[in-house]
């Protein structure tokens, strides 16, 4: 392949990137990856143990101004490792737990991880039966649970055949009332326990499931995906040698570490590099570069929506800070608009863009600092990535004459794919999947390219140009077709994000009657002190993006929809679509004659050619 340069976005200098240069340092992670191997007896306690005896008084977790060492660390993982043996638990079990954001978090689950436990990280977010699910799916014998999150495990009663234990959260003033069902003895036997204890792992190798971890999916109950020691151990190698870690960087931890994103790349990356983590209990976005500046913070991990926040927050507040110590940013969402603000407001940095999730099997990274990219494909021969045709009208695979499966060319959009590959000495390409063997198979296409293949399917719509550098689209069954056209909720979103006074744009598409494919929906959130202006909104629309992509219609919304992990949901807003009595919030509709969004009546609605919406039968 032609050895085509392109320019270095990130930087003011403009230097070219060649492929070549980029697939050198794919190539080096590629090696990273391969650091542990599927049958080495090797874990996630070894290298904590090791870490700790390498780097025993120097910073591991720092919070709320309280610093532990690595030595502290190990030896609280140790002392809460014999509690859990004493009461039972074993090489294999399942232990789920449920903490916020705090050393104890850490404390618990390395602890754990050191008798060979595997660990199901609960949403703190969850009750009734989706808390019950979570439980049930994952098959855990015990929950931990903090003081914290013990309210919702309480109005979960179903779950009182369980053993849950408790740890104190002394943070909290108002002390629920617990039930005799929950054990509340549990810290009193953690902290009469040795701190300075070695345990066997006998069966636990690199392959082996240590982690169960929600995918924090907008539809549907979350699945937990499986994630073996080696799969967690080399990801941190991997970044380390990505981003040139040192145990002199220390990261930031604002997102849930019940999460993917903070419980796999912050933790493992800091862990490998023998660097600190500062634990933030929720994100603040008055307090993210207070705490960067006096916690000297180097590298932090980010969601598109959390930088759009601090990007707001600046323009009000007018705190656009460039001297401080972040050197970069790892994550994924941040779009070429608020990525070129970023760097305008907080000075030049490292920002690692990447795609990928909890359960895959492949993923893209940007290395190169091109902005609005979310990786790069140098060589085809070097990667289990693929991208095929989609046909989002239908929600099928585009296929040839023979049956086969056709590759996206360039500007193409597809669904990104993983060849999943299972070799005895190194875990590249492996697909671990879930712990339901029924969703583990959903995500897997066979026969793709020839007899007996078989691809991870990502649900993620991306497209690339012709320098190899990448673009997400959207999620397959959020874009829409309207007027004949293909409308991606992402790309709109992406255009109209820019509205003056708006928090958050949330695209949907929604069902018109007497028309076929979906009506664009806007569901705006706007900041204090903005209010909607529906002349202004139109104009940016007409500006910004094609007719049949314009929202036909607008909410104006008090607070986002949104996971905990910033995702925005869409199916309950589709639901409610355009009718004010379920929406019971201001609706505005699109009249392109007249040239402006017009408050909702049954006059506007009639003038935009438009029928009352109906409620669409649930299937």
């Amino acid at each position: 392949m032609e050895d085509t340069t392109i320019p270095y976005a990130g930087s003011l200098d403009d230097a070219p990137v060649l492929r070549a240069d980029t697939q050198a340092k794919m190539d080096k992670r590629a090696m990273a990856a391969r650091s542990v191997s599927p049958s080495q007896k090797y874990s996630i306690a070894d290298r904590l143990e090791a870490q700790a005896k390498d780097y025993a008084d120097s910073p591991f977790i720092v919070y709320q101004g309280k610093t532990y060492t690595y030595k502290d660390v190990n030896e609280q993982a140790n002392r809460l490792a014999n509690a859990v043996q004493a009461r039972g638990l074993k090489e294999g079990d399942v232990c789920a737990m449920a903490l916020e954001n705090r050393p104890e978090f850490f404390f618990t689950w390395f602890g754990l991880t050191k008798l060979g436990v595997i660990v199901a990280f609960i949403n703190t977010q969850v009750q009734g039966s989706v808390l019950e699910h979570a439980i049930k799916t994952t098959n855990s014998s015990v929950v931990i649970v903090g003081e914290e999150c013990v309210e919702r495990f309480i109005d979960t009663p179903a779950l009182a055949s369980k053993q849950i234990w408790l740890l104190p959260d002394a943070e909290i003033s108002n002390k629920p009332s617990v039930p005799s069902w929950i054990d509340t003895s549990f810290s009193n036997d953690v902290s009469l326990q040795n701190a300075q204890s070695t345990f066997d792992r006998n069966e636990t190798v690199g392959e082996t499931p240590t982690l169960l971890i929600f995918t924090s999916g907008t539809t549907g109950l979350p699945k937990a995906a499986i994630y073996s020691h080696m799969r967690w151990l080399t990801s941190g190698d991997v970044m380390v040698d990505t981003t040139s870690a040192t145990p002199d960087d220390v990261f930031y931890c604002c997102l849930p570490l019940y999460h993917g994103a903070a419980a796999t790349s912050v933790t493992s990356t800091a862990l490998a590099a023998g660097a600190s983590i500062v634990v933030r209990r929720k994100f603040s976005v008055s307090q993210f570069w207070r705490d960067i500046q006096q916690y000297g913070v180097t590298t932090c991990q980010y969601i598109g929506e959390i930088c759009r926040y601090l990007l707001n927050y600046a323009d009000a507040n007018g705190n656009k800070p460039k001297n401080h110590s972040l050197r970069c940013m790892l994550g994924a969402g941040l779009t070429d608009v608020s990525w070129r603000r970023w760097l305008e407001y907080f000075g030049q940095m490292d920002i690692y863009e990447g795609w990928g999730s909890t359960e895959a099997n492949t993923n893209l990274i940007n290395i190169d600092n091109f902005i609005g990219s979310c990786g790069r494909v140098p060589r085809w021969d070097r990667t289990n990535f693929r991208l095929v045709r989609f046909d989002t009208e239908t929600e099928t695979h585009f296929k040839d004459e023979n049956g086969n499966y056709i590759l996206c060319q360039p500007g193409e959009v597809g669904e990104g794919l993983g060849m999943i590959i299972n070799h005895p000495d190194f875990g590249g390409g492996r697909f671990e999947g879930y712990t339901s063997k029924e969703g583990t198979e959903k995500k897997i296409l066979r026969d793709v390219f020839q007899k007996g293949d078989a691809y991870w399917r990502s649900g993620d719509l991306l497209r690339y140009d012709e320098n190899g550098y990448f673009y997400f689209v959207d999620r397959i069954g959020d874009t829409y077709r309207w007027k004949s056209e293909n409308v991606s909720t992402q790309e709109v979103a992406t255009a109209l994000s820019e509205y003056e006074g708006a928090e958050l744009v949330n695209i949907y598409g929604v069902q018109v009657p007497e028309n076929e494919g979906r009506a664009g929906m806007a569901a705006i959130v706007m900041q204090d002190g903005y209010q909607f202006d529906p002349q202004s909104f139109y104009e940016l629309t007409v500006k910004t993006i094609p007719n049949y992509a314009a929202p036909q219609f607008v909410r104006v919304s008090k607070a986002a929809d949104m996971t905990s992990t910033f995702k925005l949901r869409k199916v309950d807003l589709q639901k409610q679509g355009y009718d004010p009595t379920l929406c019971n919030e201001p609706i505005y509709v699109r009249n392109d004659k007249q040239g402006a969004y017009q408050e909702y009546s049954k006059d506007a609605l009639q003038a935009a050619g438009f029928a009352p919406f109906v409620i669409a039968e649930e299937k």
